[in-house]
């Protein structure tokens, strides 16, 4: 590849040049990289960069681990705490039966608005250790296809843009899109059917 100029759409490398400031809040990671999950709404979330004409952009992205289905997601020009509750906002389950938030240690997680909203529905607070990606594997795998399926593909002109076409491809990659982790169903068919095999089993 290296000798006849190829590059690979699926691994092209994005920098951003961004400095960040890091969370340095004292609370653990739980999880310990526990990323098969047996119930619902134990969510992994994650931030990633989108080139809207000449600036970057942010897609904020929440991840139900039992599934893989993206419940909340967001887009917009700053990276910041309003970007993350309008994600949550986007949930389409009650709050409460959110069972754990685990983040990476960026500072739009550290915001007392999302503080309130995660104990005011006793939502448990997890954060990854500091520098380590592999604590995110989940969501940086997730993200490795965005890129390559929704990101490289298209050019994106204005945020309306961005977000419309983003709903899109967040209802195809949870209706439509197969999961090899999910023996190959989408993840709300998948939800789907483990609801209908619990009733079964206690019915």
């Amino acid at each position: 590849m290296l000798k006849f100029g190829l590059i690979s759409n699926y691994t092209k490398r994005v920098t951003s040049g961004h400095k960040t400031v890091v969370n340095e809040a004292p609370i653990r990671n739980h999880l310990e990289r526990q990323f098969k999950q047996e119930q619902a709404l134990k969510v992994e979330c994650h931030l990633t960069y989108v080139r809207v004409a000449n600036k970057w952009h942010y897609v904020y992205f929440i991840l139900d681990l039992f599934n893989r289905e993206i419940i909340g997601h967001s887009a917009g020009p700053h990276k910041t705490a309003a970007l993350v509750k309008e994600a949550i906002y986007r949930i389409p389950f009650p709050l409460a039966d959110v069972q754990m938030f685990h983040t990476d240690r960026g500072s739009e997680f550290n915001n007392r608005e999302i503080n309130e909203i995660l104990a005011s529905f006793e939502i448990q607070r997890l954060l990854s250790k500091k520098g380590c990606p592999y604590d995110n594997a989940v969501a940086e795998s997730i993200y490795k296809s965005f890129k390559k399926e929704f990101v490289y593909p298209n050019q994106f002109q204005t945020l309306g843009q961005l977000q419309v076409q983003l709903f899109d491809y967040v209802n195809w990659w949870n209706y439509i899109r197969l999961h090899g982790t999910l023996n190959y169903q989408s993840p709300v068919s998948f939800r789907i059917a483990k609801s209908i095999e619990n009733k079964d089993i206690t019915g």
